[in-house]
Order: C-alpha cells, then sequence, then structure tokens
C-alpha cells in the first residue's frame, strides 16, 4: 500500500503543480513575471513534494525526521488545496462554457482562491487538533456486583508521539483526564505513529503521562502504531515481518505508568469487574498479526462478572459478544480526523465513532488525542472520553 500511495502521491503532486502554472498563466497580475520566477516556483513544488518522500525512504537521521516533519505539514496543507483546485477548475471551465468565455476569465482567480480556503483550512486545522475536548458516555450493564454500582473509566488513544507532537496537548490531556478522577484510565494503543527516534524529548512525554491518577490504575494495549517501521502517506513500505516493537517503545510505556495488557485479563475493584486487553490484530510487534481469537481471550474469563474488552481497532464486536464481552473499548479511526475523512470512516466500521450498541453490547470508539501525519484536525475534535458504566 505504501508504494501505492506514493506512485498516487507523484501523479497528483505533479499534476497539481501543473495545473497551478497554467492558472498562474491565466491570471494578467501574477501570469508575466518572468521565466525566473517561473523557475522558483517549480523548484519550491519540488521541493515540498519531495519532503514526505525523503521522510519515508531515508535512513533513520536528524535529517529524515526533519523531513517527516515538514512534509507532514505540507500533506496537510496540500491535500485541502489540490482538492480546492481540482473542484473550482471544473467550476470555472462549466462556467468558460457556458459564457462562452474564451480567454477563460473565470479561472484567473481560481489558485488564489485556492490557496486561501486551504490557508485558512490548514490554519484553523492546526490550532483546533491542539485543544482537547472531554465527551462523556453512560452506559449499562446488566450484571450485580458487589460494593460497586457504577465505574468511571477514562478511555484515551492515539496519541501518536512523533516529529509533529507538542508536550503541551500531552500535558493538557493528562489534565483534563486527572480533572475526571477517574477510577481506571485504559489506552487503546497508537501511543506512536511507527518509531520513537522521531519524538523530541521523549522522557518528558513519559513523565507527563505518568502523573495520570486513577484509582484501580493506567492499563494499555499497543496499537498498530506502536511498532518500529517507515511509512510513506500514512501506509507502511515494509512488510508486517519486520514491523517490532522496540524495547524503547516498551521502556517508554513502563515509565509512562502504563501496565501493558497482552490478551490477558485483570479483575478491578476487589475481582468484581473484569478488565480484557488484546494485542493488535493487524500488527502485534513481533511481525506477525498473531493475537488470540476472542474465543480464546475470553475463555477462562469469570462470565457472571461484567467483562470490559480493550483493543485498539474497533473490531470483531460480534465474535466478542458471542463469547462473553460486555462492553469493548476502542479507539484507531480518529473518527476520519480531517474532513471528509470523518464522512468515510463509517463506511468501513461498524461502529466509527462513539457509542453504539452492536451484537447486544455496547461499543465505545474515541476520536483519539493526537493526530496522525498531518498535524491537524477538521471537523473532528481531539478528545479525552469518559465512560460513566452502570451495573444493574
Amino acid at each position: 500500500m505504501g508504494i501505492i500511495a506514493l506512485i498516487l502521491y507523484i501523479f497528483f503532486q505533479t499534476g497539481i503543480s501543473l495545473l497551478s502554472e497554467y492558472l498562474i498563466q491565466k491570471n494578467k497580475h501574477i501570469g508575466n513575471l518572468g521565466k525566473k520566477t517561473r523557475i522558483i516556483r517549480i523548484s519550491f513544488y519540488i521541493l515540498l513534494g519531495l519532503l514526505p518522500v525523503l521522510g519515508a525512504f531515508l535512513p533513520k537521521c536528524s535529517f529524515k525526521y526533519f523531513c517527516m516533519k515538514w512534509g507532514n505539514v505540507w500533506l496537510g496543507f496540500f491535500m485541502y488545496y489540490s482538492a480546492l483546485i481540482i473542484f473550482l477548475t471544473l467550476i470555472g471551465l462549466l462556467v468558460s462554457k457556458v459564457k462562452k468565455d474564451k480567454e477563460k476569465r473565470s479561472l484567473r482567480f481560481v489558485m488564489l482562491t485556492s490557496f486561501a480556503i486551504a490557508s485558512v483550512l490548514f490554519a484553523y486545522g492546526i490550532i483546533h487538533a491542539r485543544s482537547p475536548k472531554v465527551v462523556r458516555y453512560d452506559v449499562s450493564i446488566n450484571k450485580q456486583t458487589e460494593g460497586i454500582k457504577q465505574l468511571k473509566v477514562v478511555l484515551i488513544a492515539d496519541l501518536h508521539l512523533s516529529v509533529n507532537s507538542d508536550i503541551k496537548l500531552t500535558e493538557k490531556m493528562v489534565e483534563l483526564v486527572n480533572a475526571e478522577n477517574p477510577d481506571v484510565v485504559v489506552v487503546a494503543g497508537d501511543i506512536f505513529t511507527s518509531n520513537i527516534e522521531g519524538l523530541k524529548d521523549p522522557d518528558k512525554y513519559a513523565e507527563a503521562l505518568s502523573h495520570m491518577k486513577a484509582k484501580y490504575g493506567v492499563y494499555a494495549v499497543y496499537g498498530n502504531h506502536d511498532v518500529d517501521e517507515d511509512l510513506f502517506s500514512g501506509f507502511a513500505i515494509s512488510p508486517v515481518s519486520e514491523a517490532f516493537r522496540t524495547p524503547e517503545i516498551e521502556k517508554f510505556f513502563e515509565d509512562a505508568g502504563f501496565t501493558v495488557l497482552y490478551d490477558e485479563t485483570v479483575t478491578l475493584a476487589d475481582g468484581e469487574v473484569n478488565l480484557v486487553g488484546r494485542i493488535d490484530g493487524e500488527k502485534a510487534g513481533d511481525g506477525t498479526r498473531n493475537r488470540a481469537d476472542a474465543k480464546t481471550v475470553l475463555s477462562d474469563v469469570d462470565k457472571t462478572k461484567p467483562v470490559i474488552v480493550l483493543q485498539h481497532e474497533p473490531v470483531e464486536f460480534k465474535d466478542l459478544s458471542d463469547n462473553g464481552a460486555d462492553l469493548v473499548l476502542c479507539g484507531h479511526t480518529h473518527n476520519g480526523q480531517v474532513f471528509p475523512g470523518n464522512l468515510f470512516v463509517p463506511l468501513f466500521n461498524e461502529n466509527a465513532y462513539g457509542v453504539k450498541k452492536l451484537h447486544g453490547i455496547d461499543t465505545v470508539v474515541t476520536a483519539g488525542v493526537g493526530y496522525y501525519g498531518p498535524p491537524m484536525r477538521v471537523g473532528t475534535d481531539s478528545e479525552v472520553t469518559v465512560v460513566n458504566i452502570k451495573f444493574e
């Protein structure tokens, strides 16, 4: 998929650059600035376009991470700019044809309009992504428990710590978590974005995360990006067999105070509530996709008590329900992260975001706290998810 994404990116990058130059020539104010100016513009397109490619394919070094950081920034702007310039060009051509405007005057301001709108969306997305909010859901589990009538769970996921991370966002998230005074905090994976080396001062992030407090502790599972691998535009350019979790990543989780669950169960509230943590089914961290199936991982769990399953990806809800789960907590989707992604992710997931009853059980999918690739959110929120569970 990474190679396919690269080919598509080169195609669009080249096409949009040529289309931009065509539109510039249609604008009398900027189209006659001379050959030198045109060379500078084309060189600028090439340099910006190369950043994501170099970030993906260079060997590990400071320049690679520089390219990754600013390549993500460019991709965030480019996806809106390219979409707008294609859309407005088609509208301009249609208007020109209807008006029989041979000079295509309706095209003269397409590029400038696209640039202006894309810049506004990009700036908003950058700011909005760093403004986390709290989302609350109420669910009920029809099982009796002794000594505990409800449980407040704070669910976080998808911090995607990497080259574009901001320690202030992590610190703000921790403040929001602690303000809820949770009974338990659960972390549904993707703390990293496929490497730890690109994160500046990882010890600061681990220290910040270690300040999260909960009555019964902080439990985590790994996500499909909590491994060491190279990505292009979010897609792996190496096979699963080369995706391994490094000792540095495991140490980070330990320093952050997370208790990691590997297809295993812990009990909370003096044994009254079961919390089951699953290995990621896409990348287990050992070069495989091997994880226990729902039947196996739930086989020894006391089903007379509430069974809460924590996993990264929102999948296998029916299997989990059939084998005794009462509630499933997930992340992974980011709720699409940037518009119109939030319109498409529901097409590929039974529950792409929020709380939803499926196969007789409640499922909760958080939009996550961080961002993947472009450091922005448009049409979605960075969020801390509070799940208030009542036992009846």
